[in-house]
This record gives C-alpha cells, structure tokens and sequence, in this order.
C-alpha cells in the first residue's frame, strides 16, 4: 500500500482495534520513517509493523532510458507534454531505509521483492523486531524459513499492487492464495501469512481453516476514511466490479495488479519491453502527477486485489469490528 495509501492515523486505527497496522515506507525517506513510526505512537500504544521494498540502486543506462522513454510516447503526446522530463530521482536508498527501520523500532518489519541477508535479519532482531519475508511460491517461502524469518506472507495472485517474486520470472508464479497456502504447509515450520483476495470474514475463515496463522488485507482498507488515496481512485474502487482489475509492467516495470485503464490499454503491446523497476516507476512519475493533479484516473496507476468488488467506504473501526462479527458468524465457537 505504498504511495501514500497507509497513514499513521490508518495504521494506528487498526492496531487500536485489534489487528497490527503497517506502514508502507518503500517510497518514504529515511527521516518520514522515523517521523512516521513516532507519529503512530502518538496515536497508539500498540504494536505494528513497517514494510519496505528490498531494491538495490539501479544502474541507469542512459541510452536504454530514450528507448523506454519513446515506448512512453503516445502517452506525453496524448498530454501534448514536448518530451518525458528524466527523474531526478529513482528511488529510496534501501539500506538507509534500513537503518531509519531499525531506529524506528516497531515491533514487525516485513519486505518484498527481494529477500534479506542473514546479517540484515540478525539486525532487526537484536533490536527486538520481527522479520516477515513475502512469498509467491514455495520456493521463496523455504528460503525465507532458512534464512531466518520469523513468518512469511503467501502472496497470491489475486493480491493488489506489486508481485513480490524474486526467485523465478514474476510471470510463472501464477498460484492463487489457498493453492500457494497447501503447498507451503507441509514444508514451512515458521508461521504462515496468507494475501490476496481477503476481504471480507467470510475470505478470513477459509484462510485460517485451509491452515493460515494469519491473514494480510490492503485492498479492503484503501477505501476507508483514513487510507490517504485520491479522491477519485477511492471511487473507482467503490465502483469496480469483478473483473475490473489486470497485472501490468507497464507502470512500474515490475508485475503490479491494479484497476485496468487507458494507460494500461495504451502500454499493453510494449508493457514487456519497459525497463524493470524502479526505472520504469521514476518514469511515469510525472504522469502519474499530472493525471491526479487532473482528476485522471485513465492514467493513473489504481492498485487493487480482485476481491476489489467487495470494498466498503467505513473507517477502519467500524471494517475492524464488521470483519471480526463476519468471521465470528461463521466460526464455530
């Protein structure tokens, strides 16, 4: 849920009714993660986590830039824009993310798109926080387990926002959230996180019945009060219906689920030729920009799960407690 999705009052909110908030950090500045973790503390006295995106600096080849910025074309051109501006910036620096986690201090630390190495984890545990590793096959689920995480979280191919694949082409780990769930518990000792698709009590129960410690929501939260999303993106989520979203490179350079839409439409025949992340992302920053600064939500990038039809406009406490009656109705006692 990064971009702005999760706030601290978000965060706070659902550790307050019960459940462990998350901060999603990977675009925020070492300082806005300290400053962030300590505004939630303002707010609760409870636990609750912060998730980064596991990304070395990429090495920019200038050259291959104009190639990506020419497959970008039709789109600057629809805005009438003279060229694509180069980004300035391409992303967060992740071990100074990591060291600001590890000042931060909260009590789970969860990462995507790359796994962590056994030095890093010892880090975050000698400063008393637990490690959750992402999962798209077995696979990355073992090597989460050697490596030393306290849990995993199984992403689905049904979940929002970016794949976190790492071992493998993002492409071929196409297991939805129960299969990848009864593939890895035969094999993985260390707590089980099941994402994707979970929204509601009903989507709960089946999870933890099917053997999940634990469930991970993000879609179902970006349309409550407090989740920090556009305006508009918020409605075209109350009104999406089953088959409103589709996985694309095309906005980030890395598999990412989101609502489809024109820019998506536009890309689709050179969404694999973009360069991967966070190339591609930095580039289309500056139409993403310009689409929300317009209202245009045919151009900007709308993650969300498939179980987006089922999204609700409450605030977090009242989807906390309505998730808990939902799955209580159905769980036995």
């Amino acid at each position: 849920m990064a971009g702005g999705a999760t706030t601290p009052e978000l965060v706070a909110a659902v550790s307050n009714a019960g459940g462990l908030g998350s901060l999603a950090a990977p675009l925020l500045s070492p300082v806005a993660i300290i400053e962030q973790a300590e505004h939630i503390r303002r707010l609760t006295d409870k636990p609750f986590a912060i998730n980064l995106f596991v990304q070395p600096r990429p090495q920019i080849d200038y050259a291959a830039l104009e190639s990506a910025k020419h497959l970008l074309q039709p789109i600057w051109f629809e805005l009438m824009w003279d060229s694509l501006p180069t980004p300035t910036r391409w992303c967060e620096d992740f071990e100074a993310q990591l060291d600001a986690l590890i000042i931060a201090r909260p009590a789970v630390a969860s990462f995507t798109f790359d796994i962590l190495h056994g030095c890093q984890i010892q880090r975050l545990h000698d400063a008393g926080i637990l490690v959750v590793g992402t999962a798209t096959n077995l696979a990355e689920a073992l090597a989460w387990q050697t490596m030393g995480a306290d849990a995993v979280c199984l992403q689905g191919i049904e979940a929002g926002g970016h794949r976190g694949t790492f071992l493998g082409a993002q492409q071929d780990s196409t297991l939805g959230a129960l299969d990848l769930l009864r593939i890895c518990v035969p094999s993985i000792r260390i707590p089980l996180i099941l994402a994707g698709g979970i929204m509601d009590g009903k989507d709960i129960a089946a999870a933890l019945a099917a053997g999940a410690h634990m469930v991970q929501m993000g879609t179902a939260f970006l349309t409550t009060k407090e989740s920090a999303i556009h305006a508009a993106y918020k409605q075209r989520l109350l009104e999406a219906t089953i088959d409103s979203t589709r996985q694309t490179r095309a906005f980030s350079g890395r598999l990412a689920r989101g609502l489809d839409n024109h820019f998506m439409q536009v890309m689709e025949a050179v969404a694999e030729q973009v360069p991967a992340y966070p190339i591609q992302n930095a580039l289309t920053g500056s139409i993403r920009a310009h689409a929300a600064k317009q209202n245009n939500t045919e151009l900007m990038s709308m993650w969300a799960g498939q179980g987006v039809h089922k999204a609700r406009d409450l605030s977090v406490t009242e989807l906390m407690a309505t998730l808990v009656a939902e799955w209580q109705a159905i769980t036995p006692s």
